[in-house]
């Protein structure tokens, strides 16, 4: 399969605008998709509308059929979608397909739609609309929301799992983006890359993702010009956890405490599968998808980034109480959306949610759990299994970002503001 291209940096002659990704992936000789993240504004319209145009004429001079993934966009200025108009209105016979997350975006496209433009709820809606001549030769047929069948072709599973492999790069692409850009005014850095280094080194000296890192940087409060970050500022110890079975080595590890959790929460409950979202304060404290298991990959993409319901974690992270789906499918409005669809395709029948909330009420995050048969199933006891795994995540949360994150932008800080050793 031919490998993606990122532009990122854009194309000579070509700005790309912070708070945007757009990443292209020839899927084969038949088909592209190209995914957009971010905000799309006045301003990255102009750039968005240089690359489509280019597409267009590639897509006609090639036969190779043009997908717009647009769900990772959060916002669409009126120029964008005259800029869509303009590059696809003599597209009518062959339109492109276009994949629409968000609700306001799909209405916006609704009331104006451009002639030469065709909107889907997801990806495999969009692969299974075109002609059998015109799929790739693996592509998703049939019910768009159908589970991917055990002996279902190498080259299938692995155009999907690329696509979102892409997509969530281009969730994270914008806040790193954004990072960089306030690092390189903030210490007068020479260029990105200078910033993206400052990123990198404190991202693996304290073992802290990069992303998370970035959202800090993002949202913490200006640092003084002298001396340290946070002046004053007291290390505390781990407070203990009930049941979340990591031990004190491992708790500064991020990935290792949410496997621990996943693996807890899977044992104690006896679910079929669980996921653990966490709130980022850089996106609004939208959920951010840290860990699953028992899922398959349409669906966690789905789910990989939640601003609000239908999704069952973000029902229960806006509540701040637990959510009971007994049974996805006959629930009205969660069974008919395209989360709730994915839940189904991936073999979810119910599905329980509780937010990890610390002693003030602050949501952290969300644990959810899944049973393939509709219908409760957790006793008393694993219920509240469930909601000591949730306060110990909490409690984890709180004081990791309040420690470990500290640290590394403090680590970060130094580094920046030490003598240049040339």
């Amino acid at each position: 399969m031919p490998k993606p291209s990122v532009i990122t940096p854009a194309p000579p002659g070509i700005s790309l605008p912070y708070g945007m990704a757009l990443t292209v992936t020839p899927t084969d000789e038949r088909v592209e998709v190209l995914c957009l993240s971010g905000v799309l504004d006045t301003l990255a319209a102009g750039v968005f509308g240089q690359e489509l145009e280019a597409r267009v004429r590639r897509s006609r001079d090639t036969g190779r059929r043009l997908v717009l993934d647009l769900t990772g966009l959060r916002l669409v200025s009126a120029a964008a979608l005259q800029v869509l108009d303009l590059a696809t209105r003599n597209l009518a016979t062959t339109p492109v397909l276009a994949v629409v997350g968000a609700s306001h975006i799909r209405e916006l496209l609704l009331l104006s739609p451009p002639a030469g433009l065709r909107t889907f709820p997801t990806l495999a809606a969009a692969l299974a609309s075109l002609p059998v001549t015109d799929r790739c030769p693996d592509g998703v047929a049939g019910d768009p929301h159908a589970r991917e069948p055990q002996d279902a072709p190498p080259g299938r599973t692995a155009l999907r799992q690329e696509v979102f492999g892409l997509r969530a790069k281009n969730r994270t692409g914008p806040i790193i983006g954004v990072a960089q850009g306030i690092l390189r005014e903030r210490y007068d850095l020479p260029d990105l890359d200078a910033a993206f280094g400052l990123l990198r080194d404190a991202s693996q000296h304290l073992n802290v993702p990069l992303r998370i890192l970035a959202s800090a940087v993002v949202t913490a409060p200006r640092p003084r010009a002298d001396g340290p970050w946070f002046p004053g500022r007291r290390h505390t110890p781990m407070p203990a956890m009930t049941l979340l079975g990591v031990g004190d080595s491992g708790r500064g590890d991020r990935r290792t405490v949410i496997e621990s959790a996943l693996d807890d929460v899977m044992t104690f409950t006896a679910a079929d599968a669980a996921e653990i979202h966490l709130t980022d304060a850089a996106l609004d404290g939208a959920l951010v998808l840290e860990g699953h298991a028992g899922l398959d990959a349409a669906y966690h993409d789905q789910v990989a980034l939640l601003t609000g319901p239908p999704a069952v974690a973000a029902q229960a992270r806006a509540a701040g109480e637990p959510v009971f789906v007994p049974d996805i499918a006959a629930d009205p409005v969660l069974g008919a959306s395209a989360v709730g669809l994915a839940a189904l395709a991936a073999g979810s029948g119910a599905v329980h949610a509780l937010p990890a909330l610390t002693a003030d009420g602050s949501c952290m995050g969300v644990i959810t759990v899944h049973q393939h048969r509709p219908g409760a199933w957790m006793n008393a006891a694993q219920r509240d299994a469930l909601g000591a795994l949730a306060t110990d995540l909490a409690v984890w949360r709180s004081w990791y970002r309040r420690t470990v994150v500290l640290d590394a932008l403090e680590h970060l800080h130094t580094q920046a503001k030490a003598p240049d050793p040339r």
